[in-house]
């Protein structure tokens, strides 16, 4: 396990610098060249100047890609409904058809964007009957000139609703999610994004050592490395990639790294993705530090992201 975790952490290494590349590379790939020769007059200069300072459109199409949130935030006064869905591992193969019959995890989450480019929601989650209260903000936007990256802060605060005999005090219910998400629209059918997270819980699973003393088998806070794409064939859908790489060494129970694919079909106020993936859970920190699912042993399994949206 060692071993791998060192590879992977090597493949994220490399992979970082090539995404920081195309990250930073000139804006001029997303910008339509003009070849006029005549001068354009004083007030087409202006509009045109205005235009290129605009926000780059459709980085992506969705607040989410896959296991991920994107660094997407709806216009002002859309409200958003997503459905969340993973099923079990089909490493079972016909016994519970291919986990399709297995548990399965279902989030049902709601977000509103009361003012622009902040985005606020709730959600509830079977696991654990888990309430998360979330919060999203662009604070950089991708424009033709200026601007060559999109840059959002999204965080949680994660409620375990589970009986209070599962714990000492309140405080042992909650977990937290911050992360920067960093994007970039390389050409219409081609999007990257970089994300760094940290996850926090006030609870982890330990053990009393042989003085009676309560050590703990995982550290608290979990830092992981995330890069996603998208890339367009058609108008309406995508194929989206996602690799998710734990950061933090624990001194046993370290998470296995997260890889997942999918189909996305979208349209201007409904986004549907077909996931397949080795993450059983929905809630980013779950995923961080209690992914049990090797993908190279092939223990993956088949979700969807499906969400809605209103303009108010």
């Amino acid at each position: 396990m060692k071993k791998l975790v060192i590879k992977c952490s090597s493949l994220i290494s490399n992979s970082c610098l090539v995404m920081v590349i195309l990250l930073l590379s000139s804006s001029s790939v997303v910008i339509a060249q003009t070849d006029g020769k005549e001068a354009a007059p004083a007030d087409a200069v202006v509009a045109a100047s205005a235009g290129k300072k605009s926000p780059v459109k459709n980085t992506f199409e969705s607040n989410l890609i896959l296991e991920e949130q994107t660094v997407m935030v709806p216009s002002k006064g859309t409200l958003e409904w997503d459905i969340q869905h993973r099923f079990g591992i089909m490493n079972n193969g016909f016994k519970d058809f291919y986990g399709i019959f297995s548990p399965a995890m279902i989030r049902l989450g709601f977000e509103y964007v009361p003012v622009k480019d902040l985005q606020f929601g709730f959600g509830l989650c079977s696991d654990r009957m888990q309430l998360d209260l979330n919060a999203k903000y662009a604070l950089l936007k991708q424009t033709k000139e200026g601007m060559p990256v999109s840059l959002t802060y999204y965080g949680n605060i994660v409620i375990d609703n589970r009986s209070k005999n599962n714990f000492m005090d309140y405080g042992d219910r909650l977990s937290y999610f911050n992360q920067l998400i960093i994007a970039r629209k390389i050409c219409t059918e081609f999007s990257v994004q970089a994300a760094i997270s940290l996850s926090h819980f006030n609870n982890v699973p330990g053990y009393i050592d042989a003085g009676g003393e309560i050590q703990n088998t995982v550290k608290n806070d979990q830092f992981t490395m995330s890069l996603m794409g998208k890339y367009k064939i058609s108008g309406k859908m995508s194929i989206l990639v996602n690799y998710d790489q734990p950061l933090t060494q624990n001194a046993t129970n370290n998470p296995h790294p997260n890889l997942s694919a999918g189909l996305e079909i979208s349209t201007s106020s409904h986004c549907f993705q077909i996931i397949v993936g080795n993450t059983h859970y929905i809630l980013p920190q779950n995923n961080a530090l209690y992914n049990e699912n090797d993908y190279t042993n092939g223990q993956f399994l088949i979700g969807f992201n499906m969400t809605k949206l209103w303009n108010l």
